[in-house]
């Protein structure tokens, strides 16, 4: 996974970032056998998306410092970018991108609600945190697609999405609050549950889902990412 934005300033060595195209290839397998249909699986990564782009536009709007607005509003520009392939991509399948995406607005809508997070900090770690777990996600999914769309879906999933630039604001702020880390700890443990329900939702079959054994190992591995993920900010899953 590539990514253009820089660090400002040398850090205090921090714990590595797994990228997410390796995490996603340990799950793919497991999750390319319970893929849905193209045009189900396309309408909830584009709903998923917009989600994920309101987000980091959030965390736009609340940033104090004019040069975090501007790299922050690329990260989010970038999101959008791979929202509007996956929309071509459902045209391709002579499919509505609304009409498509719309089954899932109102579950989509809820989990932003219940993970908005009460200031610029607890939206930073959101976005942090939920995409990156959605990115797993959706990236082991796409592996189930049929060819012609499997590449093309995955390039819009495994975009940027300033990863390196939100474990940056994070950690500077974290760095300077030791009550902060504390906060954000708890916060990133309630992220998990809320963000897990969204990917069980996506596997149900007539409400509910294939058996244990097969969804044990995924939920596994997401969740080893995401603990991976709050290592890079020292905080505790």
């Amino acid at each position: 996974m590539l990514s253009w934005f820089r660090r400002r300033r040398a850090k205090t060595p921090a714990p590595t970032i797994t990228p997410r195209s390796e995490t996603s290839a340990a799950v793919r397998v497991e999750l390319a056998e319970l893929t849905p249909p193209p045009e189900v699986f396309l309408g909830r990564l584009g709903y998923a998306q917009l989600v994920l782009f309101e987000n980091l536009s959030r965390a736009v709007a609340a940033a104090p410092r004019t040069a975090d607005k501007s790299s922050l509003s690329r990260a989010a520009a970038e999101l959008l970018a791979g929202h509007q392939s996956v929309r071509e991509l459902l045209e391709e399948l002579g499919a509505d991108p609304d009409e498509a995406m719309e089954p899932f607005q109102r579950d989509l809508d809820d989990f932003q609600r219940r993970t908005q997070g009460a200031d610029w900090y607890e939206v930073l770690v959101t976005c942090y945190l939920t995409t990156g777990f959605l990115a797993d996600f959706f990236a082991g999914l796409a592996g189930g697609l049929p060819d012609r769309y499997r590449d093309r879906a995955l390039a819009a999933i495994q975009v940027s999405q300033g990863e390196e630039l939100l474990v940056e604001l994070l950690r500077a702020g974290i760095e300077g609050s030791p009550r902060l880390s504390s906060r954000l700890a708890l916060w990133g443990r309630r992220l998990v549950g809320d963000t897990m329900l969204v990917a069980r939702r996506a596997l149900e079959i007539d409400g509910a889902l294939p058996g244990e054994e097969r969804t044990e190992p995924v939920f596994s591995e997401l969740v080893g990412a995401h603990t991976r993920r709050m290592d890079a900010l020292g905080l505790t899953a």
